[in-house]
């Protein structure tokens, strides 16, 4: 199987480009679908050559690429659509990141634990380091998100200039602290008992990586323009349904975790919580450590508005996701519980997004 999705990361990336020149000449109503199927194989296939970068460099570089590579995806996307739909998307970063936020400490974690509970009753990872991601995710979420709601030196949910950039550097500074300690100082605190005996796979050649580069550029380019393209009808199928247009966000934090999820629930069925966990916890740190810095600095520098601050309800259910999160992770070991409680309030966030 990797050999073949191997070949169709060269492929997908171009046969995307294809479809938006095609797209260029025909406008028709359902090319939409093949719009979204086109922009979800070109992130796969940006992943995968990210990964294939990450994995000849070693660690700690190995996460920071991965981790920017997510990264310039989704500020491709969100900065695509907001100039596309001008002021009418100073939400959509807010949008997104919540919606990253809310999928993956709530879907993502939730259903990796409710897999691997099913199969192995109960599974255990190092408590340290995921109540040391969890402590720098809750500061950074509510500094970004519920934070401007309360300031009084312009009306909520917007940030000044001056604070926006004091808001994005401190946010900075807590993401960099975290890849410090997970990658040097306390290395060992997001490691299996059991990860130094596992057998160290062959790095690729530099050939590949060389090639994996080139193609990840493809990747992002075309990632970005296949999204212009399908913003018309994105909103059109938003606002046909009867949803709110924050849905749309819900939809791009859809596509970006993808492969993120898809690799945390395939390590919880093979009993490797940790790795999940770390992959889940550290998507939503890079969603909103890296992201919502990008994106303030560039509506700086541009003037776009950027509305940031999340509504009641939306702080309420973020508020119980932190708090049951946390409970959650806090003895080292899950059951079915947890996961069912993650579950149900995901499902809760998106019923109440859809039908507000």
């Amino acid at each position: 199987m990797k050999p073949l999705f191997s070949r169709w990361t060269y492929i997908l990336p171009f046969l995307g480009w294809a479809i938006y020149g095609i797209h260029e000449y025909i406008q028709w109503a359902p090319f939409f679908l093949v719009l979204t199927m086109a922009i979800i194989g070109c992130v796969l296939s940006a992943v995968h050559h990210a990964e294939v970068i990450a994995h000849r460099i070693g660690q700690p570089f190995g996460t920071l690429v991965l981790a920017l590579s997510i990264t310039i995806i989704e500020v491709s996307l969100i900065i695509s659509l907001m100039v596309m739909d001008g002021p009418d998307a100073s939400s959509l970063a807010r949008d997104t990141v919540f919606a990253a936020v809310m999928i993956i400490l709530n879907g993502m974690i939730g259903l990796s634990i409710l897999v691997g509970s099913i199969k192995f009753k109960e599974q255990s990872f190092g408590l340290r380091g995921i109540s040391s991601a969890l402590t720098i995710l809750v500061v950074i979420s509510v500094l970004t998100l519920i934070l401007p709601n309360y300031t009084v030196s312009i009306p909520g949910p917007f940030y000044t200039n001056k604070q926006l950039f004091f808001v994005a550097i401190t946010t900075i500074v807590l993401y960099l602290t975290f890849l410090l300690v997970q990658n040097f100082r306390h290395k060992d605190h997001f490691l299996d008992v059991d990860e130094t005996e596992k057998i160290v796979e062959e790095k690729p050649s530099m050939k590949q990586v060389r090639m994996s580069m080139l193609m990840l550029c493809v990747c992002l380019v075309g990632v970005v323009f296949l999204a212009e393209s399908l913003s018309p009808g994105l909103h059109y199928f938003v606002e046909s349904i009867g949803a709110p247009i924050s849905l749309v966000g819900v939809i791009i934090a859809c596509v970006i975790l993808l492969p993120e999820g898809i690799s945390a629930f395939k390590a919880a069925q093979k009993n490797q919580l940790q790795k999940s966990l770390n992959l889940s916890i550290g998507s939503a740190l890079a969603s909103v450590g890296l992201t919502i810095p990008v994106v303030a600095l560039v509506s700086i520098y541009t003037g776009m508005p950027l509305s940031l601050g999340i509504d009641a309800k939306s702080t309420l259910l973020f508020i119980l996701s932190l708090f049951v999160i946390n409970l959650s992770l806090s003895t080292g070991k899950t059951t079915i519980i947890q996961g069912m409680v993650l579950l149900i309030i995901f499902s809760v966030y998106l019923f109440t997004t859809i039908v507000p």
